[in-house]
């Protein structure tokens, strides 16, 4: 990328600042479309089970442990994204993620398998998530909440294109060689679109933007992110709504196969729908975030959940319809809070603060992935269907909408009064 240090003179990828720096949505976007391949684990977990004669909650391990990884390196990441530069960050992430999928598609126990895809997989997807919604933030400070929504739309609606296509592969090649193909891919991909990630100068701003930026007042942050009641009230309601998305995602392929007895293939291919859901749920709850008081969206977000859960509580064999459209509420409401998190990161502090910050807040979403996938596959183990798993999920549903009406707030903010926009 092209970046001249004169604002007149500012060119990204060969264009104006203001027109180019629309190309680093969709170049954002595919990065993040490259990570997001860890949510069509759901494909692998059947041929899995099969081959290795492993339970439901072993073949669930890998993904939970990927999740886990991708969570804890977000706010380690956060803090050298400053130092090493959005381009290295990136590339080193895709590496990383690349080296996960090829080395496990030389693996035969599911514990290797957990190390190799869970840990080193996991990690690199961590290491490279928040590069582009950093450089987006920055690049459209008039746009936030749009920008960071419509870029991780990559990451939601990635199960469209690569749970299909590792069906596909997995059919002819079987699980290993997909593997394989899959992470050379990846790798090549991110690493071409490294190089033209870059930050804007400091405090840059659209030309359009320059006037009424002017007549935004200050905002007031909290000092300490740790004091700051609102923060733990993010992190609550972040954490419970990845706890249950993260395991609806995690189990939608063996829900409609084992409980409403849908054909496999049907089941892997229901991922792609519920992809598409969760992608075009960022932009809409990212700019909800923008425009409207958090805690509101938050609500109507966990109402959506709870609406899911009731449908697949009374689901019966047979019920395709409910099926879909329980699992395409429980999708469109993770991808919604994938971004209204980092929306109501930027909203509620520092934004120069926001790779370190949303890092810190992005933990929740391990504490979810965690405890979420490996109590679904216990309950499936220990009871034998996944029907009980929605009787939890609905009751933190209900906490979710206590905790963002009490907590969700942010008073050390004065509004912000726009005037000519």
């Amino acid at each position: 990328m092209k970046i001249l240090t004169h604002k007149s003179e500012l060119k990204v990828l060969g264009l104006p600042a203001d027109q180019g720096r629309w190309l680093l949505l969709p170049l954002g976007m595919s990065v993040l479309l490259c990570l997001g391949s860890i949510y069509a684990w759901s494909v692998f977990r059947k041929p899995l089970e099969s081959e290795l004669n492993i339970s439901a909650t072993e073949s669930l391990l890998p993904f939970t442990v990927a999740l886990v990884f991708y969570a804890a390196l977000m706010p380690i990441a956060g803090f050298y994204i400053s130092k090493l530069g959005t381009r290295t960050m990136t590339a080193i992430g895709g590496i990383i993620v690349g080296c996960g999928y090829l080395l496990s598609s030389f693996v035969h126990q599911i514990e290797m398998m957990v190390l190799t895809y869970g840990v080193i997989a996991g990690t690199g997807v961590g290491i490279a998530y928040g590069v582009p919604m950093v450089v987006v933030s920055r690049w459209f400070p008039d746009q936030k909440g749009l920008a960071v929504g419509l870029t991780i739309v990559g990451f939601g609606l990635s199960p469209l294109i690569t749970a299909p296509l590792a069906n596909q592969l997995i059919d002819i090649y079987t699980v290993r060689p997909t593997l394989r193909i899959l992470g050379i891919i990846f790798t090549i991909l991110i690493l071409a679109i490294a190089c033209t990630l870059k930050l804007p100068p400091k405090d840059w701003h659209p030309q359009r933007d320059l006037a009424a930026s002017t007549t935004i007042s200050a905002r007031t942050y909290p000092a300490n992110l740790f004091k700051s009641r609102s923060f733990y009230g993010l992190w609550i309601c972040y954490a419970i709504a990845t706890l249950i998305g993260l395991s609806a995602i995690g189990i939608s392929s063996p829900v409609g196969e084992e409980m409403i007895n849908i054909d496999p293939k049907f089941a892997a291919s229901s991922v792609a729908l519920f992809a598409v859901f969760n992608g075009m749920s960022r932009p809409l709850f990212g700019w909800l975030s923008d425009r409207f008081q958090p805690h509101r969206v938050a609500i109507s977000s966990y109402t959506l959940i709870l609406i899911a859960c009731i449908l697949m509580a009374n689901a019966q064999p047979g019920q395709v319809a409910r099926y879909l459209i329980a699992f395409c509420l429980f999708w469109f409401c993770l991808g919604g809070w994938l971004a209204m998190a980092p929306t109501i990161t930027l909203r509620f502090f520092h934004p120069d603060q926001y790779a370190q910050n949303y890092g810190i807040v992005f933990t929740a979403y391990g504490v979810g992935a965690l405890v979420g996938t490996l109590a679904t596959g216990r309950i499936r183990d220990w009871l034998g269907t996944y029907t009980y798993a929605f009787y939890p999920m609905a009751l933190l549903a209900i906490v979710g909408i206590i905790v963002a009406s009490s907590m969700l707030k942010c008073d050390s903010i004065r509004p912000i009064v726009q005037e000519n926009v």
